[in-house]
């Protein structure tokens, strides 16, 4: 059976050497001080190991079950999120006024990476409660902060987010769902909705939808589109629980993975529901909430290829299989551990390096979420908002490649289910698919992040690069194997993006066919930006007999295996981009 064990000496490396947390100057930073931390990551990776792993093929196995209206979760589930709830861990990084413990957006990260590594279907629960809760501190009134947040932070209740529809699904301008005001100022919903993560449970007293609705006479497309709570339970002035809302679930959909996360058709039979923020205004404030799916999903994606390169390292371990072809590294044996192979320390080393740097990515654009957040940045903002598509997009397609690499470690054994291994692949698969398909976030990177501001987040991300080579081109340590494969990743970014401006006005399909490769070509860059301040970080360890050498070495032989191996694919990237729309769209439509 596969195992998980939480990365924390990693995660203490970005923290608090990478980020350097504690000096960021940004509010409640002082107070993670790396024992603080430490005791958070430790606790929180017992809690996995001990409660949320072991469930994860028992939900992958039994899945979600729809009986008489009533969902059902896989056994061991609810017991699992009462122990979650009881540990505050649903808490850490939400409102104190609301019964939160207040850390930064970077700590609920972390704990993220650890929950959905060790099961990803079981923490979606609490994640998109997480979300649902952001959306209503943002963009509701004090009374409805009051009236839902605190159950929300506790997940007493739980959240979801309700977009798709059955015949509209990322153009949300076709959508139809109808809300219609009420004498009382409440709104009568009506519709069904698609592909609803934790729609539904037995594992709360309540679920607190947020649905995006028409009210009559909203303008057509994507602005008139309003956003309304929609409880499963109403609830009394007192904060007590009413009678049940005319909120039903229509089925439990059948999927390829996360079968322990009920993915429900919701329907709204004239259910009550209250505007969230503004008529018409409703996409920018789920947008709030979708945003912190997407940094989310991203996360989940490196999450299953971290629990699936884990496994894959113990295998290849034990794993007899051939001789090393430069002689016998376990003479005493029928064979030599199949990790003495080449190809697949190649495997290996795919895995780490991405998992590492995708990790080192993922605190630092939370890390400028807390900077925009808490000190109103708007420069961390627009980069933060810059980096979202990029991460999405990118970390899950590599995590899910990862994933099957990771499988392909075990030959046959890793098609067998009981080895588990086939669940990380098919579970990584959906992360590539919602919150935006990653077609889409290449279309959202290109087509309006890109040109945003006049591209100034663009320009400040090429600053950051080049002041960061520059400020360290005099060290001979990092400038072979990290700088000059930086510099030249990253001239090829900046001329993909002069090629969209110039190619790209004259012709919109030139920059739409490329976008896609475009947001790869980025992400290798971030990637290597990641590698290439780790590797100085790491240089000095040593250089000054700090910390454990060992820890710090294969750092570096990490990091350059992947500015050697993987960062110089953004040459084949700008190619494919400079080819233009000509290739894409040779054929006429019944030619396929």
């Amino acid at each position: 059976m596969p195992s998980y064990t939480a990365p924390t000496r990693d995660m203490d490396f970005v923290l608090h050497e990478l980020l350097n947390v504690t000096a960021a100057n940004i509010p409640g930073y002082a107070d993670l001080d790396r024992e603080t931390t430490a005791a958070i990551l430790e606790e929180g990776g017992k809690f996995a190991a001990q409660v949320y792993q072991p469930l994860n093929a028992v939900g992958d196995r039994e899945g979600c079950t729809l009986e008489n209206g009533v969902v059902h979760t896989p056994p061991g589930f609810k017991a699992a999120f009462d122990a979650l709830r009881a540990a505050g861990w649903t808490t850490l990084d939400c409102d104190e006024a609301y019964g939160g413990q207040g850390m930064p957006h970077v700590m609920g990260i972390a704990m993220g990476e650890i929950f959905a590594a060790s099961n990803m279907a079981l923490n979606m629960y609490h994640g998109l409660t997480h979300g649902a809760y952001s959306a209503i501190r943002a963009h509701g009134s004090e009374a409805q902060k009051r009236k839902w947040l605190p159950k929300m932070v506790s997940c007493a209740w739980t959240g979801t987010m309700n977009l798709t529809e059955p015949h509209a699904g990322t153009d949300l301008g076709l959508m139809r769902t109808k809300a219609e005001p009420q004498a009382d100022g409440s709104y009568a919903i009506t519709g069904t909705k698609i592909f609803i993560s934790a729609g539904d449970h037995d594992m709360a007293a309540n679920v607190v939808h947020l649905v995006l609705a028409r009210i009559p006479g909203a303008p057509e497309g994507v602005k008139g589109i309003s956003l309304f709570i929609v409880p499963k339970v109403l609830v009394n002035d007192d904060g007590t629980l009413a009678e049940r809302n005319a909120v039903s679930v229509g089925n439990i959909e059948e999927k390829m993975g996360i079968h322990g996360n009920a993915t429900c058709v919701m329907n709204y039979d004239g259910a009550t529901g209250w505007m969230l923020g503004e008529a018409h205004k409703g996409l920018r404030a789920m947008f709030t909430m979708m945003n912190e799916a997407r940094l989310a999903v991203g996360l989940q994606g490196y999450a299953q290829a971290e629990v699936a390169y884990q496994n894959a390292v113990a295998y290849a371990r034990d794993r007899l299989q051939g001789r090393a072809v430069t002689g016998a590294a376990n003479p005493d044996g029928p064979a030599d551990p199949i990790i003495v192979h080449p190809d697949i320390r190649r495997v290996l080393m795919e895995g780490k390096s991405f998992v590492e740097g995708a990790r080192a990515l993922t605190f630092w654009a939370a890390e400028l979420i807390d900077r925009a957040e808490r000190q109103g940045d708007a420069e961390a903002d627009a980069l933060a908002s810059l980096l979202i598509p990029v991460i999405k997009g990118v970390l899950t397609d590599r995590g899910f490649e990862v994933a099957v690499q990771a499988q392909q470690v075990f030959g046959g054994h890793g098609y067998i289910e009981d080895n588990g291994m086939s669940q990380f692949v098919r579970d990584a698969r959906i992360a590539m698919i919602y919150e935006g398909a990653n077609g889409i976030q290449a279309l959202d990177l290109v087509g309006r992040k890109l040109a945003a501001d006049g591209g100034k987040a663009m320009m400040g991300f090429f600053a950051l690069v080049k002041g960061f080579i520059k400020e360290n081109e005099g060290d001979a340590n990092l400038k072979a194997d990290f700088l000059d494969p930086l510099k030249a990743a990253s001239k090829d970014l900046q001329t993909a993006a002069g090629y969209f401006v110039q190619s790209g006005t004259k012709n919109p399909d030139n920059a739409l066919a490329g976008a896609y490769d475009f947001m790869h070509l980025f992400g290798h860059v971030a990637l290597g930006l990641m590698w290439a301040k780790m590797a100085k970080v790491a240089q000095a360890a040593l250089d000054d007999g700090r910390g454990d050498a060992g820890f710090y070495e294969t750092k570096l032989a990490t990091g350059r295996f992947y500015m050697a191996r993987r960062l110089p694919e953004t040459r084949t990237l700008l190619a494919r981009i400079e080819s233009g729309a000509k290739p894409v769209m040779a054929l006429a439509a019944e030619s396929f």
